[in-house]
């Protein structure tokens, strides 16, 4: 049975302090020191995980919860941009192709650019849409372009996702809007974001863009990190309820590239900030021009 503190005599109560302050000294080990210089910024929200990466060698810098499951919200995105570059570089679409747009695909809910039922948009612009207004009725509208129906392009994309070792993700719409079955990590998201640049450097300076025009209007975008933080380049950013605030970030100064991760913001600013934080302290370790392979 426990004896209580107050009935020990003076001796040994000091020598039971001195044994609690050792046992508290101990559990500051060197791992925890070093656990904690590693965090650049504490966040205890479950719905958080991060990532840094070298983007020219794949080497992994800072990970927190980098392989659990996280809703990826329109990161998705980043997938149905991949699909539509590989069907340009197939030659099955040109920048010029007309996609339509079913009263499916015009009923998603925004963010969106309000496509009518029969209308069309063409590939070029629903590239932009995709990558700066992260419009949800064109990616439906590519879904159904590309794969038939968005429940075969979602296949399609799952499979897609496992070609490129992306172990953790499960597609089951091209929007990332709410689905309990849809699910991702940083590690996949951050595995998708050097693919892009490697595969589709010629089509990568569209997650660069702050805006674009359509039908005579300037649509703005969602990522503020671009054009404020040095060496940003893009790539996407992503939000709904259950996921928190998401955002895929790539960055290329001075010859040395990140691609950062970061899941499960409490809000776009948070989440942006532990960005920056993270690009500070990461990015002086990336390697300096090694050619990515």
């Amino acid at each position: 049975m426990p004896i209580a503190s107050h009935h020990l005599s003076s001796p040994l109560r000091i020598a039971a302090v001195l044994f609690l302050a050792l046992g508290l000294l101990a559990g500051c080990s060197t791992t925890g020191t070093l656990n904690t210089v590693q965090t650049p910024q504490q966040n205890l929200s479950p719905k958080h995980a991060a990532i840094v990466v070298d983007g020219s060698t794949g080497k992994v810098l800072y990970e927190q919860n980098s392989e659990a499951a996280r809703y990826p919200a329109s990161l998705t995105k980043m997938m149905t941009l991949y699909m539509l570059f590989e069907a340009l570089e197939s030659g099955k679409l040109s920048k010029s192709s007309q996609i339509p747009v079913s009263a499916f695909a015009a009923s998603r809910p925004p963010s969106k650019i309000g496509l009518k039922p029969g209308q069309s948009i063409d590939v070029e612009s629903a590239i932009s849409a995709l990558c700066t207004k992260s419009a949800n009725d064109v990616a439906v509208a590519v879904a159904e372009a590309l794969g038939g129906t968005e429940e075969r392009f979602a296949s399609m994309m799952t499979a897609k996702a496992r070609q490129l070792g992306m172990r953790g993700t499960f597609f089951n719409n091209a929007s990332g809007l709410p689905d309990e079955a849809q699910r991702s990590t940083a590690r996949d998201m951050a595995l998708l974001g050097i693919a892009l640049r490697k595969r589709f450097p010629q089509h990568y300076g569209y997650f660069s863009a702050t805006s674009f025009a359509f039908n005579g209007k300037t649509i703005r975008g969602h990522n503020d990190l671009l054009g404020r933080v040095s060496g940003v380049d893009g790539i996407k950013t992503g939000y709904i309820r259950a996921s928190g605030f998401n955002i895929v970030t790539s960055v290329n100064s001075g010859g040395r590239k990140l691609v950062v991760v970061v899941m499960g913001g409490d809000t776009a600013r948070s989440r942006n900030a532990e960005v920056e934080q993270l690009i500070d302290r990461y990015l002086p370790q990336a390697s300096l021009g090694v050619a990515t392979q």
